[in-house]
């Protein structure tokens, strides 16, 4: 097991390195120079040229790229072209906002998606198994941001119950009123989320109750319930610990269409206005901080996969360790 923990986070951190490269060199090859974030419209010659050399565009493109990765490596983010502000302070407020979200939207989902998804699996052949599954479909479907102002115009406009959107400028100091301000954000990554997910667990549920091993059991005496839980369960999770930390990841990705919906002030606004404005450090610090939080996330699924069944711990690439 250390072994393979020390070849996993070799490869993460060759995962990180690559696509911070591969990122560095997109940036720069779309039209246009950073420098332009500072410049007006009309600025003459000498005016760009000094632009350039403030930031640093004009020195060779492997010196800039070696200057941004060693300071990636202090954790040094650059400096915002336009807010003149150290980026890496700025993303650690805005996670503050995305992280939570992320994470209550997870917990959320997978709490309707295993029961739900269960039953859709053991009631397959009953009307309300059938309906469980059609309902799973048509979410998939729907746009996450149209389901966002659907809860909006219902529960922030007509009912007046929560917030259109926004978030309290104190941050967590007044948990009610941020939890209040993230419900509508929630529900709708969490709606769309188990829709995803109520699909894969009723597809891994399905696979168990036609399992022979199953079958075995309830020969042998043992409860439905009693041979789901002592063989069914551990059998059904690995498949689905994998797609869990590809919805996770998911998520968090997709905290930038929802947080762009209710204005709150996370990594995806942060993204968008670095985008608007050209500010190539902030657009980079972002995706960095994007990449890792992916990277981190199908480790730590890699991770339970391997927790869960024996079988992956005890063979590696048709080998015995």
């Amino acid at each position: 097991m250390a072994r393979y923990l020390l070849r996993r986070t070799a490869f993460l951190l060759g995962s990180l390195l690559a696509a911070a490269g591969l990122l560095f060199l997109l940036l720069r090859m779309l039209p246009g120079d950073p420098a332009n974030a500072l410049l007006s419209v009309g600025a003459t010659p000498e005016q760009i040229a000094a632009a350039r050399r403030q930031i640093g565009s004009d020195r060779p493109l492997a010196e800039q790229f070696w200057t941004w990765l060693t300071g990636l490596a202090r954790l040094d983010f650059g400096t915002s072209f336009v807010s003149r502000l150290p980026v890496g302070p700025e993303i650690s407020a805005r996670l503050v906002v995305t992280v939570p979200l992320t994470l209550l939207s997870f917990g959320l989902a997978v709490a309707v998606a295993v029961p739900v998804g269960f039953v859709a699996a053991w009631r397959a052949g009953r009307w309300y198994g059938a309906a469980l599954n059609a309902l799973s479909q048509l979410g998939i479907a729907v746009p996450v941001f149209w389901i966002g102002m659907l809860l909006v115009t219902v529960f922030a406009l007509r009912l007046r119950l929560l917030p259109t959107g926004g978030f309290p400028r104190d941050d967590w100091a007044e948990p009610g009123r941020a939890l209040t301000a993230l419900a509508l954000p929630v529900v709708t990554i969490a709606l769309v989320m188990s829709a995803s997910l109520i699909r894969y667990v009723r597809s891994a549920t399905l696979d168990v109750l036609g399992a022979d091993y199953l079958r075995t059991a309830r020969a042998l005496g043992a409860t439905f319930a009693g041979a789901m839980w002592r063989h069914g369960l551990r059998n059904a999770s690995v498949p689905i610990i994998s797609i869990l930390g590809i919805e996770l990841a998911t998520t968090f990705l997709g905290a930038v269409v929802v947080e762009s919906v209710f204005t709150l002030p996370g990594l995806g606004t942060m993204l968008v206005e670095g985008i608007a404005e050209h500010d190539y450090p902030v657009i980079q610090g972002v995706l960095v901080v994007s990449t890792f939080g992916v990277l981190v996330i199908g480790f730590a699924a890699d991770l339970a996969q391997r927790l869960v069944d024996p079988r992956l711990r005890a063979h590696v690439g048709g080998g015995r360790r």
